[in-house]
């Protein structure tokens, strides 16, 4: 390509890196903690609407369990509480406000703690 050339589509891939802008085989930047969240061994229950047009949703955190157990874990709690929920970056989100039932299942493997007010 010459230097005047005014390339307007093209199929190849991004090969730069979104932090630095370098090519991702020169890139230097460190990687991303694969969770972010780090644990003191105490599960916390938290409410939350922010950002979700006013919907509560329960969010469960503080576990140090691989992605798998995480998954099936977070689909025992769902059932439990008969709601949908995610998990989002090791944390566990169940739809609606169930901190009570889920301390007291929680509390019979865990130390839980009801976090905010």
């Amino acid at each position: 390509m010459s230097s005047n050339s005014r390339l307007v589509y093209s199929t190849a891939g991004d090969n730069s890196c979104k932090r630095c802008g370098k090519a991702l085989a020169k890139c230097r930047c460190e990687k991303a903690p694969s969770s972010p969240v780090h644990s003191d061994g105490i599960i916390r229950l938290s409410r939350e609407t922010k950002g979700r047009k006013g919907k509560g949703v329960t969010l469960i955190t503080g576990f140090e369990l691989n992605e798998k157990d995480l998954k099936s874990l977070a689909k025992k709690l769902k059932a439990l509480c008969g709601s949908g929920g995610t998990i989002k970056n090791g944390i566990i989100e169940i739809q609606g406000d169930h901190r009570r039932s889920l301390q007291d299942t929680l509390s019979k493997d865990y130390s839980v703690k009801i976090a905010g007010g």
